[in-house]
């Protein structure tokens, strides 16, 4: 059975731990918070250091908030690897940039160490093993720490080689954060002609299994420039969006506002539709 320790008992890293504890795989916790395992059942008391956690675990799960506080925890005598050992490996749950994690990995590659940098979302459902992991790593070292994570997440999904896990955590972070920004404009737009946003957004959420994601052009198999049928349908997508957001600019003049994302996505039309 693994000796997995977690580092770092927020949202996601207490969720991993409860899930962990429930596995059996859970071995030691540390985070800078001494209470920080209070009511999570299962989950046994704080580690006084990074080290002392190392010293008992073979797969250590890392889910701070920052590269810095990565580097912290793993750095010095009292971090992790100053009890590095063959066959430890680290999972980095947190997200950094890529030269942030190939600074983090140049430290784990001296001390001979593995390092995995698996990208999660599905955070509101951590405790219910719900993370879905984006895993950076070659084959061997995956297979080591598969069980662990398998211990707590809904699925595992290899994107490729070391780093193509953090590479795939930024840009679904892209398509996040880029709907707020179109749930932003479409509320200043609802508001300003009277509609009310709360029911703007329970139509968008009861609508949302039938209208499609984000990625339901760039994710389609099939090549529009080898393939007349996928073609004309992406051509029919486009016209029809351009027209749609044609009728959104109007409004948007109308009641005054600017509309920056609906300008950027009719100058972009044909890389939007896939046509690009």
């Amino acid at each position: 059975m693994a000796r997995a320790g977690v580092v770092g008992l927020g949202m996601i890293g207490g969720g991993v731990a409860l899930c962990l504890a429930r596995a059996g795989m859970l071995e030691a916790v540390y985070d800078v918070r001494a209470e920080a395992a209070e009511g999570l059942e299962g989950v046994p008391p704080v580690t006084a250091t990074p080290a002392a956690l190392a010293e008992r675990c073979d797969t250590i799960l890392i889910a701070v908030v920052s590269a810095e506080q990565t580097i912290d925890v793993l750095g010095g005598p009292d971090g992790i690897l100053a009890r590095s050992r063959p066959g430890m490996n680290i999972v980095l749950l947190a997200t950094v940039s890529l030269d942030d994690l190939e600074e983090i990995r140049t430290r784990t590659n001296a001390a001979g160490v593995g390092l995995i940098d698996c990208g999660v979302t599905g955070g509101p459902r951590v405790r219910e093993n719900g993370l879905v992991c984006m895993v950076g790593a070659d084959d061997a070292t995956l297979a080591q720490v598969r069980p662990v994570l398998d211990g707590f997440a809904r699925s595992v999904e290899h994107m490729g080689a070391p780093g193509a896990g953090m590479a795939a955590k930024i840009a679904r972070n892209i398509i996040v954060y880029g709907c707020l920004r179109a749930g932003y404009e479409a509320s200043e737009v609802a508001r300003a002609a009277g509609v009310s946003v709360a029911q703007l957004a329970r139509v968008v959420e009861s609508s949302s299994d039938s209208v499609g994601g984000p990625m339901m052009v760039m994710g389609r198999p099939a090549d529009p420039r080898s393939d007349p049928a996928e073609a004309r349908t992406r051509e029919g997508l486009r016209s029809l969006m351009v027209k749609d957001l044609d009728a959104a600019l109007a409004l948007g003049e109308r009641l005054g506002l600017t509309l920056p994302l609906v300008e950027l996505t009719l100058r972009t039309d044909r890389e939007v539709s896939g046509q690009a």
